[in-house]
């Protein structure tokens, strides 16, 4: 029999795509979750038993900033393949000891685990916060990463750098994916499209930051997840091409590589929000702020290098996702 795949953050949004994903292909899948309360628990319980049921499914409750409970997973069940999406997120600056114990600690902790045990494979989620400062659109993997302008980005290119050191001192292949606005059914409660759903819904005022005049990159979440599962079983080797002299954040001399994973097609908030009043049938109570520190006025996906290498790139038109995502917050909600 097959080891199975360990997922991180199984009990999370994407975390928990990605194994029913896996769970639908008839793979083995073990998902830890630590069940932190960043939103509401119940919602990433709800998630967990909706992946309990299928017998090819092991859930565990597990801290990966616990050092001993981490290694002593692994050493159980000598995974070949790790997704490891589990993270405290939020560009939002309020406590920075859960960023350093999720996703410094913690991420640590998986490396050493993954090298440990040889795994074969590490796949790890990065973000397109990492870009930062950066004004040239779109954003590539090509581009210096050097200037986050929030806390959750300088952990996610902490991350970047870890696994690269891992990849190069140890041989361990690892994947970094960086996400852009991801969306969809089971959503977090703390992102853009389920909190202004869910303040129309409940006919609350809802903020809209510089006018709705900021454009991102929504990603719908099962474009996310197709991207990862074409890259599981794809482990990087050194790139031969790598030039010491002239080095490109994008290849390395180990087995190391990151990939954009966006729609590579930004919409305007404001057309967000005019996609979920026409689902929902009403108006929103719109109050104009400034645009939050940590944030940017654009995010675009260049996708070129994703697209070269598994054939595929993100589409899914964001009214098709809105209308998803609304279909299931009136189930979910009862509204």
């Amino acid at each position: 029999m097959s080891s199975p795949i360990l997922v991180t953050g199984a009990a999370g949004f994407i975390g928990y795509h990605m194994v029913e994903r896996l769970l639908a292909e008839g793979r083995q899948v073990v998902g830890v979750d630590s069940f932190t309360p960043y939103y509401d628990v119940a919602l990433k319980e709800a998630r967990f038993a909706r992946l309990s049921p299928y017998n090819t499914f092991l859930g565990e409750r597990l801290d990966l900033a616990d050092a001993q409970a981490t290694r002593d997973l692994f050493r159980h069940h000598r995974f070949e393949r790790v997704i490891h999406l589990a993270a405290q997120p939020g560009v939002r600056f309020v406590d920075p000891q859960p960023y350093a114990a999720s996703n410094l600690l913690g991420f640590m902790n998986v490396l050493e685990a993954c090298r440990q045990e040889s795994v074969g494979h590490l796949v790890y989620a990065s973000s397109s916060s990492v870009y930062g400062a950066n004004r040239t659109l779109p954003f590539s993997e090509h581009d210096t990463t050097d200037h986050p302008i929030s806390l959750y980005a300088a952990t996610k290119k902490a991350n970047e750098m870890m696994a690269h050191s891992y990849a190069h001192l140890f041989g361990l292949p690892c994947t970094g994916l960086r996400f852009f606005t991801v969306y969809g059914p089971w959503g977090r409660p703390d992102m853009a499209v389920y909190k202004f759903t869910h303040a129309i819904a409940e006919g609350r005022e809802i903020q809209v930051a510089n006018g709705g005049r900021v454009r991102r990159d929504f990603t719908y979440v099962d474009d996310i997840v197709e991207g990862i599962v074409r890259l599981v079983d794809r482990a990087p080797s050194p790139d031969p091409a790598w030039n010491a002299q002239k080095p490109d954040p994008a290849t390395s001399a180990a087995p190391h590589r990151v990939y954009n994973i966006g729609n590579d097609s930004p919409e305007e908030v404001n057309r967000l929000i005019a996609l979920i009043e026409e689902q929902l049938g009403r108006k929103a109570r719109r109050v104009d702020v400034p645009l939050p520190p940590g944030d940017v006025l654009e995010t675009r996906a260049d996708v070129t290098d994703l697209r070269r290498d598994v054939g595929f790139a993100p589409a899914t038109p964001l009214e098709e996702g809105i209308r998803r995502f609304v279909a299931w917050y009136r189930g979910y909600h009862g509204a």
